[in-house]
């Protein structure tokens, strides 16, 4: 008994609930809480894969699956952990077509077996069979149109209701249908070690598929045999892993070799060794990368030594909104605040966002990156530009922060963000909108403001 015990205890969909439990009970990372169990156990690279789909599927898809296990349960009184094994497997009935129902069933009745008393696997049986004999949902019954969208798409009412303003109710359905396919890797090439053709020729060498980004020509979407971070190109700083829109900031930066950069908000250093590969030592260029943490200081480092643009990198443990206790007014030619937000944009990759986030989160972030635009603004030369960017695609992040930041600095002013790539924009002024559903890329947002000449 105590070796069946064992065997379920080291099956992917105990380590499933056990991972899917501690995020919904404790509003724990996904990525985080998944890569622990990944590493903490030995996986075959089919389990890997299922454990991974449960995990992150479950959470996308959470409102639409309780909608349906809610009449089944209807008072009852069920521990965390009850609710989650009938929701986990009720997601593999709905949307694993090569597991077997059977088969969910019976490893949800055995685990249920193992955790509970005969009382629970004699419920967890009773309303996984009645939900397999009841298993059409009917979203129309829903009257209420945000609702109904909100379950059918497991989005909260808010976040609808928000988007549907901002952007209309087409464009908020494209978003909603977006973020619930899976995300594709895309990578972006070491311009100054290699060349795009080059790494095209070697990644196809290695089976990957391989496709140019219509975002930005150093991008690449690939998917392939191992994860790209395995490969010799990425140990030897030839590619970067890096989504297409968040590529777009600094590619709107206008850079030249011997500009004096200053990346405000920099951890974990994607964007400042994209900066620093526009950068020439030789012509006394340089990008200054700030963030508050220690361990974050010596992530940027090793993502500039392993890119090798160490030489035009300077990575300095600071609070962007304390600028003005180590630098001079008018020190940098231009400045990305790349700043903290809701990470809306990012609903794909990390899921639970949509359930943890609300809009006083928004407005209280509105706040920090409004104090962080005040502080680094007389950092920048005369005529000199900060680029602003955000992965969230709530206005109030977004171009709202913009236009208080000029409101209050009338030597500021926004010019249109131009990019090498010509992009349609969701956002009313000169900025760029990118939203999930455009390219299949994270929704991001960029605004150029220019310092006066005078």
């Amino acid at each position: 008994m105590n070796n069946q015990n064992e065997e379920v205890k080291q099956s992917v969909r105990y380590l499933a609930l056990t991972t899917l439990d501690k995020i919904i009970q404790s509003n724990a990372y996904s990525n985080i809480q998944l890569n622990q169990a990944l590493q903490q156990t030995i996986l075959s690279a089919a389990d890997k894969r299922l454990l991974t789909n449960i995990v992150y599927g479950v959470i996308q898809h959470r409102l639409t699956l309780e909608y349906w296990l809610n009449p089944f349960i209807k008072g009852k009184k069920l521990d965390s952990w009850v609710k989650t094994l009938l929701i986990m497997s009720l997601y593999q009935y709905r949307y694993l077509d090569r597991v077997p129902n059977w088969a969910v069933t019976d490893e949800a009745i055995k685990i249920a077996k193992v955790i509970g008393h005969a009382g629970i696997r004699k419920l967890v049986t009773a309303v996984l069979h009645t939900a397999l004999r009841n298993n059409e949902i009917d979203f129309a019954k829903i009257e209420d149109p945000i609702k109904r969208m909100s379950i059918e798409y497991s989005v909260p009412q808010w976040l609808i209701d928000e988007l549907n303003r901002q952007y209309g109710l087409e464009a908020t359905r494209a978003v909603l249908t977006s973020i619930n396919n899976a995300p594709h890797q895309s990578i972006r090439i070491n311009r100054k070690l290699t060349t795009v053709a080059q790494v095209k020729e070697l990644l196809t060498d290695q089976q990957f598929d391989v496709r140019q980004s219509p975002v930005l020509p150093d991008s690449l979407i690939v998917s392939g045999p191992i994860s790209v971070a395995d490969t010799d190109l990425f140990q030897q700083g030839l590619i970067t892993i890096q989504d297409e829109s968040a590529t777009l900031a600094v590619d709107s930066m206008a850079l030249v070799p011997s500009s004096q950069v200053l990346d405000a908000c920099a951890a974990p250093g994607g964007k400042t060794v994209q900066i620093a590969q526009d950068l020439d030592a030789h012509a006394s260029g340089k990008v200054t990368a700030l963030d508050i943490h220690p361990h974050k200081i010596k992530l940027i480092n090793q993502v500039a030594q392993r890119m090798s643009v160490s030489d035009v990198v300077e990575a300095v443990k600071l609070d962007a909104r304390k600028v003005d206790e180590k630098y001079a007014d008018e020190a940098f030619d231009r400045i990305l605040v790349d700043a903290p937000c809701s990470g809306f944009g990012l609903i794909r990759r990390k899921p639970e966002i949509r359930y943890d986030k609300s809009l006083a989160d928004s407005l209280n972030l509105q706040k920090i990156q409004l104090s962080i635009l005040n502080a680094v603004a007389p950092k920048v030369k005369k005529g000199g530009i900060i680029t602003y960017s955000t992965c969230t695609i709530l206005q109030q992040e977004n171009d709202q922060v913009v236009t208080q930041f000029i409101q209050s600095h009338p030597d500021f002013s926004i010019i249109p963000t131009e990019t090498t790539n010509q992009l349609p924009s969701h956002s009313q002024q000169a900025t760029l909108t990118i939203l999930p559903s455009d390219f299949n890329s994270d929704g991001f947002f960029v605004a150029t403001i220019k310092k006066s000449d005078k």
